[in-house]
């Protein structure tokens, strides 16, 4: 890659080439190969499979982990991209939502940590934060017998603190870019604690090398040693991360599980045909059958942080267990709502696309559009929340006559037709009267709480940031 002090390239993703890379473990099959492209690995789906986590060669330790958390056989892209990072290279992975791409890179990230225990062995960069805690707990789980030290940073915790635990230097630092950002920025003794950091992971790499994460990465790489070994995962391939494909280094790794955007064959996909305005009933009526067709949880998805708010207020109204996940609520209630979720007291979430990446909950049987999404990219990774680790899986998207030219894009994109979820007419209007008039009450209570005026002044607040940060003409998907 392109020296940092040349300035052409934005800056600097994968590691000097000063390092030495370590020759590949000898168990390391050769892999299959774009012939105009010697590093990129597209998989093969009848070699992949018949390894086992002894054959990739990580310790003993973390081969007894993993049958202990019933990981029994590596996941193809474990397979693929564990023995490169042993051996030192630079990994970008792309593979399918659900096919394990977290342990493919903190597995041997904790092997080489045990060899060589200290400070901020790892940065692990992700764009939310519901993901951000998600993988701070893995990393515990997969590093248990180590007692490894992981720190959270993430915003909407208490700087202070966060800085305090920086200063301990942990093993592992899993963080929002917004966040670590801020500390290196305003605490002079931060920077420091990442002077010999040995891994850089971005997770969700499509999102966080979007162009509004920009500044951030600046700030992020100016901290981390040359010689660091640089990990991209990510569930959809975007122009940036192609890009790197052509200014990569040989010794850099891709394996790239698809080409495009896939979704797992074990996941039904199906719509329903209405007008907007008996979305509510429809949707009611589903959440109402839930144990009838054997439905353990359920992910509704909406487009807004207001949507989100009404329906959640709605189905409480209409005695539903259910708790909203979207950005205008607090850290505290962010997390208390997802644990509600994760932990079944509560069996539906209705969410905004903060869900729709990474989260890992098997009891998710169920994936609701009730708005369609304008990306084919967020409706891969919604449905992706179900029919995960080759468990089946329902996806259900609402399509309102505004909505049939993005379902047809992403039947395009996918390569797969959606098929009619067959829905009773006669029986879902029977409740028209009860739904509508807890959809008024749903109203009054929103407005009563003031989160028009609170939505609002979030939006300014957004809207001059990205001023400041120049982003407002060339903010893109």
């Amino acid at each position: 890659m392109a020296d940092e002090s040349s300035e052409p390239q934005p800056f600097r993703l994968f590691s000097s080439s000063a390092r030495k890379p370590k020759p590949p473990p000898p168990t390391l099959r050769p892999h299959r190969s774009d012939p105009t492209c010697s590093n990129i690995d597209r998989g093969d789906a009848e070699a992949d499979g018949n390894d086992s986590f002894a054959d990739l060669g990580l310790s003993q330790w973390a081969i007894d982990t993993c049958r202990e958390l019933r990981m029994e056989r590596p996941t193809p892209v474990q397979s693929r991209c564990i023995p490169r990072i042993l051996a030192g290279d630079d990994v970008l992975g792309i593979a399918q939502t659900g096919s394990g791409k977290t342990a493919a890179f903190a597995l041997p990230i904790l092997h080489r940590l045990a060899e060589d225990p200290y400070g901020v062995f790892a940065l692990v960069v992700t764009p939310t934060r519901e993901l951000a805690c998600q993988l701070a707990e893995q990393f515990r789980a997969l590093g248990s017998s180590l007692n490894v030290r992981c720190t959270l940073i993430v915003g909407g915790m208490n700087m202070l603190g966060q800085a305090r635990a920086l200063a301990q230097r942990p093993h592992v630092v899993v963080a929002t870019p917004g966040r670590i950002k801020t500390l290196l920025e305003e605490d002079p003794d931060i920077p420091a604690v990442f002077s010999k950091t040995k891994f850089l992971v971005l997770d969700e790499a499509d999102r966080v090398l979007d162009v509004g994460f920009e500044e951030e990465l600046r700030v992020i790489f100016k901290c981390l040693p040359k010689s660091r070994q640089t990990l991209l995962f990510s569930a959809t391939i975007t122009d940036e991360l192609r890009a790197l494909l052509e200014i990569s280094q040989n010794r850099s790794y891709f394996y790239e599980a698809y080409e495009g955007f896939k979704t797992v064959d074990s996941l039904e996909q199906k719509f329903i045909f209405i007008p907007k305005n008996v979305k509510d009933l429809y949707l009611f009526h589903i959440l109402s059958n839930l144990e009838e067709k054997n439905i353990r949880s359920v992910i509704v998805f909406v487009s807004t942080c207001r949507n989100c708010h009404l329906l959640s207020l709605l189905l409480e109204e209409l005695d539903q267990a259910a708790v909203a996940l979207h950005s205008h609520k607090s850290q505290s209630l962010r997390l208390s709502a997802l644990n509600r979720f994760k932990s079944g007291q509560v069996s539906i979430l209705v969410a905004t696309d903060v869900a729709s990446r990474g989260l890992d909950i098997p009891t998710v049987d169920l994936v609701i559009n009730y708005d369609v999404p304008r990306y084919a990219r967020d409706y891969v990774h919604r449905v992706g929340r179900t029919a995960r680790a080759g468990r089946g899986g329902l996806s259900i998207s609402f399509v309102t006559q505004n909505d049939v030219d993005l379902i047809h894009e992403i039947e395009a994109i996918i390569g797969k037709q959606l098929t009619e979820y067959e829905c009773e007419e006669k029986t879902v209007l029977e409740d028209i009267t009860k739904v509508y008039k807890a959809r008024r009450v749903a109203i009054m209570k929103m407005i009563d709480d003031g989160f028009e005026e609170k939505a609002q002044a979030r939006k300014k607040q957004k809207l001059k940031t990205l001023t400041e940060k120049g982003l407002l003409k060339k903010r893109k998907r």
